[in-house]
């Protein structure tokens, strides 16, 4: 991407334009170099790929990076994307644009899948958004695809995590690239706080491209967004017209999920005397998990107790008989669920002696009674990384047609532990506060379970790991009562 005047050369579905700063930065650009560029178009074929791998391409070859290499060392180039299927289309693109050259075909020593390695100590490979796989290496130029819809299913913001991680892996090298370009999302990320903080400034270090779709490619039709923006504006305006959504705002505050949360607390065993409640998020192993909760009340405190979580794929059949032992561990013989699976999720459970309750309340209603009461501080939740992740990636959106607010997980999301999280506390919450008697065999078996071979459990701190309290599933319910 060359600069002349205030602008910038452009190439997108082998066409060059020239595109003046104002529009897409503004403001004039400041003179200076860029660490960060921010592509806040829209990702319908803008040609944003096709630019990423050209930066990638040029900076491979053409910058001698080795004053700033030791002996053995290479410089990396990560392409860093939701998946490895996304990433590897800048990645055949760079791929295309070192080998149509015979000169610096010559360049390359070797290639697989996922790296193209240069005989001058550099190397492009693609990875997808983990903070984990960043460390570890000098990073020379770090290219972003999608970054406002990067999801981890064990961190609420995985894209600012990653972008902590890159920081120390580019310290070393002076001149060192960030480039991140993705659509718009919601308000909240790095793509976000880059804009609102840098977009328009002339004296930042920072240069955010914002344009919309037909100015960085107008061989799209003008119909064709004006029919998008009719069947649905808010969609459209990210999709095309590179507008952040407004009708998207985050459910809960992180703060108020990490307050709700007991360090160290993965679960707790069973106590003779206390009533507890269950919910079940039932999953036919196709996409989604099959998850299940117990909770009881104390007071004004509901407490999260258990959490399990099978995820796909899974005999659902088998699920259903491991909750099952987990449900008896606790003295409870009724759990309610949704509506998923119809009659075959009630007689699954039924074959094991616990009645299925379809929950009377919808998804969205159980999330409206469930946020009050965490931000009031009454709920006490497990240490369960991907639950807390959940919790913080919910989304709160106005329904299209009805206007009426819709809570749920982002694209690409899921949120089943968050689901059954609060269908238990919301049935606590509602409970008397009453007494289930567990007979003293029972709790003993119960806190003396192995969990899959990881020791005794703990009251309060026991493995997270999912287990069945050493409870055979023949078990019968007066074996647990006493009686």
């Amino acid at each position: 991407m060359a600069s002349f005047s205030c602008g910038f050369i452009w190439a997108s579905n082998k066409s060059v334009r020239y595109i003046s700063c104002r529009a897409v930065h503004g403001s004039h650009c400041a003179a200076g170099g860029r660490v960060l560029r921010v592509l806040a178009d829209c990702r319908q074929t803008a040609g944003k790929s096709f630019i990423l791998a050209l930066v990638a391409c040029y900076l491979a070859v053409f910058k001698d990076w080795r004053p700033y290499l030791t002996a053995g060392e290479l410089g990396t180039i990560r392409i860093i994307a939701t998946d490895r299927a996304q990433a590897k289309v800048i990645f055949r693109y760079a791929k295309a644009l070192l080998t149509q050259v015979p000169s610096i075909e010559e360049l390359i020593v070797r290639t697989t899948d996922e790296q193209i390695e240069l005989n001058n100590g550099i190397v492009i490979e693609i990875q997808t958004a983990s903070f984990r796989s960043v460390r570890g290496h000098t990073i020379i130029a770090a290219l972003l695809d999608e970054c406002a819809f990067w999801r981890d299913e064990t961190s609420a913001n995985p894209d600012e995590e990653i972008l902590t991680a890159l920081r120390p892996a580019m310290a070393t090298i002076p001149g060192a690239m960030l480039l991140c370009a993705s659509s718009p999302y919601s308000r909240r990320g790095i793509l976000w706080r880059a804009f609102k903080e840098h977009w328009g400034r002339e004296d930042s270090p920072i240069l955010v491209w914002r344009a919309p779709t037909r100015t960085m490619n107008q061989t799209i039709p003008q119909s064709l967004v004006d029919a998008a923006l009719a069947e649905d504006p808010a969609k459209t305006a990210a999709e095309f017209l590179a507008e952040f959504r407004v009708d998207i705002e985050t459910f809960v505050n992180r703060e108020v999920v990490e307050a709700a949360v007991i360090t160290g607390r993965h679960e707790l065993a069973p106590v003779s005397g206390v009533n507890y409640l269950a919910f079940v998020d039932p999953s036919g192993s196709v996409a989604d998990s099959f998850t299940l909760a117990v909770a009881h009340r104390e007071g004004d405190t509901v407490i999260l107790d258990a959490l399990r979580e099978r995820r796909p794929k899974f005999s659902p059949e088998s699920v259903v008989g491991e909750f099952t032992g987990v449900l008896m561990g606790y003295g409870v013989t009724e759990v309610t669920g949704d509506r998923y699976g119809g009659e075959w999720v009630v007689e699954q459970f039924r074959k094991h002696g616990i009645t299925y309750q379809t929950s009377e309340r919808p998804k969205n209603a159980l999330y409206a009674e469930f946020l009050p009461s965490l931000n009031s501080g009454k709920v006490e939740l497990l240490d369960h990384g991907r639950l807390i992740a959940e919790l913080c990636a919910l989304e709160r959106r106005t329904g299209r047609g009805t206007g009426r607010d819709i809570v749920d997980h982002p694209p690409a999301g899921h949120d089943d532990l968050a689901n059954a999280t609060a269908g238990a506390v919301v049935m606590a919450l509602q409970s008397a506060v009453g007494a289930t008697v567990i007979s003293p065999e029972a709790l003993t078996r119960a806190r003396q379970a192995t969990a899959y071979g990881r020791g005794p459990m703990r009251y309060g701190r026991s493995s997270p790991s999912p287990s069945v309290y050493g409870l055979p599933f023949s078990v019968s319910l007066t074996d647990l009562s006493g009686h």
